[in-house]
């Protein structure tokens, strides 16, 4: 068995799918499927648990090879993946500001960067402000930032949010 993750779902994200999966199916393989560019997430489901990561780009071909790899029981890791991997735990390597948060100050930082305020965060993630306030300026933090904006600017030269969700 194996299974086929999507990471954007509606109500949770995939990447809080696949924890509660990893937690009561530990040794099932589960290979993530996303419309999102693999220098956004691949790493961190990776580190989740994921057996492999692929782009909804990819080409029927390789979604086939990494079915039959993670039913196998082996990992599916792209070019690209790799080379992002070997990076996060190269100790001479610059990291890449975003990749320093947690799962959950990543998914702050890019409703921050969306354009959501603070309050309709705390609602959506069920969870109080004053947290996500507290999310807010640790973010800030780590990424040498001063500003929303600077975030949402960020976000979308690094290729995390599209300009156009900006706009609705």
């Amino acid at each position: 068995d194996v299974v086929l993750l999507d990471m954007s779902m509606p109500g949770k994200s995939g990447l809080e799918v696949l924890k509660q999966i990893k937690q009561e199916y530990p040794k099932l393989p589960v290979l993530i499927l996303s419309m999102h560019p693999e220098d956004q997430y691949a790493v961190r489901v990776h580190k989740a648990g994921a057996a492999g990561y692929l782009t909804k780009r990819c080409v029927t071909n390789e979604l086939v090879q990494a079915v039959y790899k993670v039913a196998a029981g082996g990992k599916y890791i792209s070019e690209t993946v790799a080379e992002r991997l070997a990076l996060s735990i190269d100790p001479t390597a610059t990291a890449i500001p975003h990749e320093t948060l947690s799962d959950r100050e990543y998914q702050v930082f890019q409703m921050l960067a969306s354009g959501k305020q603070v309050s309709a965060i705390a609602r959506e993630l069920s969870l109080s402000s004053k947290t996500i306030s507290t999310h807010r300026s640790k973010i800030l933090t780590k990424m040498q930032m001063k500003s929303n904006s600077e975030l949402m600017f960020y976000a979308i030269n690094y290729g995390l949010i599209s300009q156009e969700k900006n706009l609705s």
